[in-house]
């Protein structure tokens, strides 16, 4: 399979590290801090997004200043890891969101799930009657994270 990012040359990745610092910039500014003009920065643009390197956009919300700062992470072991069984699983997660992500994890439980909530009681309730009851979940662990260090978006580092 072919590398996508081997495709981006050094202007496509200006135009994503611009975007990652400042999603709502004009085709005018964005065209000026890559060094190109505005028609062939908006031709990229555009390619970029049909292509899927670029998403979507989105604004970045502070889960702090909206209430839900507790955040658990949680070991989720399943009793099936069949094909059908992880799908039912991915499917049931995708739709809960309260879950932040989600990953398969090669290890002694199968997914490692990001989880914010206003706080324990809420998280405690959470894990009751959402996480346990989610598709072939057999146990789970949390881990309930003190401070966040470090958090970046997914465009960082483009």
């Amino acid at each position: 399979m072919k590398n996508e990012q081997s495709d981006l040359d050094r202007f496509d990745q200006a135009i994503l590290s611009v975007l990652a610092e400042d999603g709502r910039i004009s085709i005018t500014d964005l065209a000026k801090r890559i060094g190109l003009s505005k028609s062939p920065t908006q031709a990229r643009l555009r390619r970029l997004e049909e292509q899927g390197v670029i998403l979507g956009y989105r604004a970045l919300l502070d889960p702090i200043r909206l209430g839900l700062d507790h955040v658990a992470f949680v070991e989720v072991r399943l009793t099936d890891t069949r094909e059908a069984a992880l799908r039912a699983f991915n499917a049931a997660v995708a739709r809960v969101p309260e879950i932040e992500q989600a990953h398969m994890i090669a290890s002694h439980f199968d997914y490692l799930l990001k989880v914010r909530t206003r706080d324990m009681t809420a998280y405690r309730r959470f894990l009751g009657e959402t996480i346990s009851t989610l598709p072939y979940v057999s146990n789970t662990s949390t881990h309930v994270a003190m401070e966040a260090v470090k958090e970046t978006v997914l465009a960082e580092g483009v």
